[in-house]
């Protein structure tokens, strides 16, 4: 969890999450949306890679990057159980109503 919160700490890291929230992108595409080098792009893609929040994959002679949407999403909600004990029933009813969806879909 603190990898994640460490790679939240930064706004381009987080633009950079953003960007991949609607598509698959090359660092190339990525680092023109920003005005630093390909370097520190590259350096911020390794620590969203290394936090789990980012995965890549080499094609020919370009790296794709996309989101691992559920790692993000886990890690906040899991926090947010840690911090906001208000949630935790929240998160039940949603269980049980899940529970229920699927239980009558079944059907």
């Amino acid at each position: 969890m603190q990898r994640i919160f460490e790679a939240l700490a930064s706004a381009v890291r987080r633009k950079i999450l953003a960007y991949l929230s609607n598509a698959e992108m090359t660092a190339g595409e990525i680092a023109a949306r920003f005005e630093i080098s390909k370097p520190a792009v590259s350096q911020h893609l390794t620590i969203l890679e290394n936090a789990g929040l980012v995965a890549s994959e080499k094609r020919g002679q370009y790296v794709h990057y996309r989101l691992i949407e559920d790692n993000l999403a886990n890690t906040l909600n899991g926090y947010l159980q840690e911090v906001c004990p208000v949630a935790r029933p929240i998160k039940a009813e949603s269980a049980r109503k899940r529970l229920e969806r699927d239980h009558n879909s079944d059907a």
